[in-house]
């Protein structure tokens, strides 16, 4: 199959197992980004239930294309900051990161985000993942039997990322003002995180910038928790040896290049 028969026939399948969005589907045009964008909002909003090894197969070839089509960043490649040997701030799109592990952003369902082609990082990581990171999250959760709290931390495999690994955590969503309640579940997440990652053994971990954007925390708060959290962690012994601050937007980049005194542009992907 070359790409658009291979997006169409997971469509098909899609719809078939969800023939509600049959009507919505037929108002798509049939070019090639349309059918697309159509296959993202299908996969957003399809609930965890069994998949079928046709489907993954063209889904995992489909993926894992666009994968190379994005470019692969080597996380090891990139510069860490003059102050800080182990820590490194890289704008770009996090997907296309090969690391240890990518962090994710996630809702308290951790099942990803059901809204059809929604811009959050959580909607971005399982959809260049595939529906298998929502099978392993749903696993996880129905094990659980309860909402995950903040500040914690789950493990699954990253699937047709870069990423061997996804680490998904919860942070606070802020209403009002912050809280120190908030800020000790913020710094909660990212030690989580590192605790975690470390459990595994593994070297590389880059973070998103929790909770800021749909979760309101604010910016520049956010980042110094996450840094203050972060160099404290790595004063210990530990097999972390590299941990990447991944920021999407400008004032982020600029945010945690003053905080971690960068005396050079990081390297730039968008």
């Amino acid at each position: 199959m070359n790409q658009i028969e291979q997006i169409r026939y997971l469509n098909s399948i899609l719809l078939d197992e969800m023939p509600a969005y049959q009507p919505q589907a037929r108002e798509f045009p049939q070019d090639a980004a349309a059918q697309r964008r159509l296959l993202r909002s299908l996969m957003n909003v399809r609930p965890p239930i069994p998949l079928q090894p046709d489907f993954l197969a063209v889904q995992d070839a489909l993926l894992s294309a666009e994968r190379e089509d994005k470019g692969v960043v080597e996380a090891d490649t990139l510069p860490v900051t003059a102050a800080h040997p182990y820590i490194a701030v890289w704008q770009g799109d996090i997907t296309r990161l090969r690391a240890d592990a990518i962090v994710n952003a996630a809702n308290a369902a951790l099942l990803g985000c059901f809204c059809p082609c929604h811009g959050c990082i959580d909607n971005a990581i399982h959809s260049a993942s595939g529906l298998q990171l929502r099978d392993a999250c749903n696993a996880l959760m129905t094990a659980q039997g309860c909402p995950e709290p903040n500040g914690c931390a789950k493990l699954t495999g990253g699937y047709n990322l870069p990423a061997r690994y996804v680490l998904h955590t919860v942070g606070p969503f802020i209403s009002g003002r912050v809280t120190q309640r908030d800020r000790e579940e913020l710094a909660s997440c990212y030690r989580s995180c590192l605790e975690l990652a470390a459990e595994h053994g593994l070297e590389s971990v880059a973070f998103c910038c929790i909770s800021t954007g749909e979760f309101h925390f604010p910016n520049d708060q956010a980042a110094e928790i996450a840094v203050q959290t972060v160099t404290n962690f790595l004063r210990k012994s530990t097999s972390i040896r590299k941990v990447i601050f991944n920021v999407f937007k400008d004032p982020d980049r600029d945010i945690y290049r003053n905080l971690l005194g960068a005396d050079r542009a990081p390297a730039h992907s968008a």
